[in-house]
């Protein structure tokens, strides 16, 4: 871990992103508050919010600015992020709360494997799987956000949100078969 300052610009970036959350839930369920553009802001303040992870996590390996509270907020702002989209278009009525409900709980479920695994000194590392499923999530999300206002693209948007939820699948088991492989073997090791 670099040594410096907490506030860095990838934790800026992070926190940003945390604060774009509420603002985002706001923009999508207050029906008729910010006029005809109303999707289209939804959408803006989305895809600025997807960016920052991208742009903080790229920032702190190339400035080496990588810290413990960045590695701690970052997951949590992507999940809060993810979900509180997918949350928001299940109320909106443009994503079954089903398939949400597996996706966030994957989330919920890999990080919860990647801490004990953590706190038993072995890192798991980002699945290709989840790097793919986090690129389609994205794609997803913003098709769905702007159904309202465009809706040919609604129907892109629930076959790249199955897509999602398939790789959201796959991943979570690959990432629970590496878990088993290293941390669970070493348990079932004598001491």
């Amino acid at each position: 871990m670099a040594t410096g300052s907490v506030w860095n610009l990838p934790n800026a970036l992070t926190a940003l992103r945390i604060f774009l959350v509420p603002i985002l839930v706001v923009v999508l369920l207050t029906k008729d508050l910010f006029g005809h553009d109303q999707d289209f802001l939804g959408l803006g303040i989305f895809l600025v919010a997807a960016v920052t992870d991208w742009l903080d996590g790229w920032i702190a390996r190339r400035w080496r600015q990588i810290t413990t509270l960045g590695t701690l907020l970052d997951p949590v702002a992507d999940k809060l992020l993810t979900s509180a989209a997918f949350i928001s278009l299940v109320e909106m009525g443009f994503a079954p709360a089903w398939m949400v409900v597996i996706i966030v709980g994957r989330e919920f479920a890999v990080s919860g494997l990647r801490t004990v695994a953590s706190s038993r000194g072995v890192t798991i590392g980002a699945s290709v799987w989840g790097k793919y499923k986090t690129g389609l999530q994205v794609l997803a999300i913003s098709l769905l956000i702007v159904t309202r206002r465009l809706g040919e693209f609604r129907r892109t948007g629930e076959v790249i949100l199955w897509l999602v939820m398939a790789l959201a699948l796959l991943s979570a088991a690959d990432y629970f078969y590496r878990f088993s492989r290293v941390v669970l073997r070493d348990e079932g090791e004598p001491t």
